[in-house]
């Protein structure tokens, strides 16, 4: 007889279900999340594999209780948690929700449309430490992404020239900045020759001179708030710049980290062949597709975690956000996270790269686009040359 086993898992306590093949519930409790209670709920779960095939059902990939389930040798089966929420209906009219109601759907999932599931193939270690500097770095740039946007917004208010006088409000040259001048009554007898010091003294390796920097300061309108409220803000200022100017710096280390773990990796010289992925971007595709090549067993198995290729012209613009650092997690079917698309540069036959995982439907032909001025149209309708034979311009 075949069983099937549904774990709610939380952080205290799990809610655990075991059916046999006919629906008929073979065990329902609690275990709690302790080394007792683990043991326990092992060696219930191998009694019951005694007797027949086994499966376990969760609603995560990943985790100590996953991990331990794995280790023991069981076969686990990680089901996303929208598929549970779907599923609710099919079992209560209500839309109630408990966790041993949720074990029991789990396992009923297990049983009925197991075929659908494919069971979790753990990746190896260098897969895992390669995920844990990714994950980790990713949540922390979106910590200082955060962290800078409420910068920003507040040298906007009270002092819209620090805001932007550099490129970047969390760079190491404007950290530096506010540090220095906090308030705009700090900077206020900054000139020339004092900036053109202080860009020396931090290596600004920026391109603007010191007189465009001084404008972009200046220029902006005059804030009309008091001195008092200046101040309090400065003081804030400096407390966002302390909490930044780390985090900046622990990123910059996880970064050489992550470039120096990639080449170690099997699969590392491979991801790093694609076309201009660079180092990071490289490891976030390596270390959410995982080493397992079963696990994508057709070319339409990798849409949500592949790299495609976009056969627009090179003369069409990017579209989708670019981005500075981690482009996000790449969707797959066992993390439930979204990737933004990263658009690169065009490559020689015109072909831009696409190394997110944002599927997009293709398209039945090219996109149409109004004709320019001086244009000619065929009798398809397509754009000709300009009129008098004149060569474009380079762009």
């Amino acid at each position: 007889m075949k069983f099937s086993v549904g774990i709610d898992w939380a952080t205290q306590a799990h809610a655990v279900c075991i059916l046999d093949q006919t629906g008929r519930i073979h065990w329902q409790g609690s275990v709690p999340h302790t080394a007792d209670g683990l043991a326990a709920l092992l060696a219930r779960l191998r009694r019951v594999r005694q007797r027949g095939p086994l499966r376990v059902a969760l609603e995560r990939p990943s985790g100590l209780l996953v991990d331990t389930l794995v280790a023991a040798g069981l076969e686990v089966v990680p089901i996303h948690p929208n598929a549970l929420k779907a599923s609710r209906p099919r079992y209560s009219a209500a839309g109630g929700k408990s966790d041993p109601g949720d074990a029991f759907i789990l396992a009923d999932l297990l049983r009925t449309d197991g075929h659908r599931f494919p069971a979790l193939r753990p990746p190896s270690d260098d897969t895992r430490a390669l995920r844990a500097l990714v994950r980790g770095r990713d949540a922390l740039v979106a910590q200082r992404v955060a962290l800078a946007n409420q910068l920003r917004a507040l040298l906007e208010r009270f002092w819209p020239g620090a805001a932007g006088i550099f490129a970047d409000v969390d760079s190491p040259i404007a950290l530096a900045f506010l540090t220095r001048y906090p308030t705009p009554h700090a900077a206020a007898r900054l000139g020339a020759k004092r900036l053109a010091q202080f860009l020396g003294q931090h290596s600004y390796c920026g391109r603007r001179p010191v007189p465009e920097l001084l404008a972009r300061l200046r220029s902006v309108p005059v804030s009309q708030v008091g001195e008092a409220e200046a101040e309090a803000s400065g003081d804030v200022v400096r407390a966002l710049v302390a909490v930044l100017s780390p985090l900046v710096a622990q990123l910059q280390q996880l970064s050489a980290a992550i470039e120096a773990a990639l080449p170690q990796h099997p699969d590392g010289p491979l991801v790093q062949s694609l076309p201009r992925s660079g180092a990071v971007n490289a490891a976030q595709i390596l270390a959410e597709l995982g080493d397992d090549r079963a696990r994508f067993p057709t070319d339409s198995a990798h849409g949500p975690a592949a790299v495609a290729i976009s056969t627009r012209s090179a003369s069409s613009p990017a579209r989708g956000p670019a981005s500075s650092g981690a482009a996000g997690r790449i969707t797959s079917p066992t993390t439930s996270a979204g990737i933004a698309p990263r658009w690169r540069s065009p490559s020689r036959d015109g072909a831009r790269v696409d190394t997110g995982c944002l599927i997009r439907a293709p398209r039945a032909g090219p996109r149409p686009r109004a004709p320019r001025a001086g244009a000619t149209s065929g009798p398809t309708g397509a754009t000709g040359s300009r009129s008098g034979g004149a060569p474009r311009s380079g762009r």
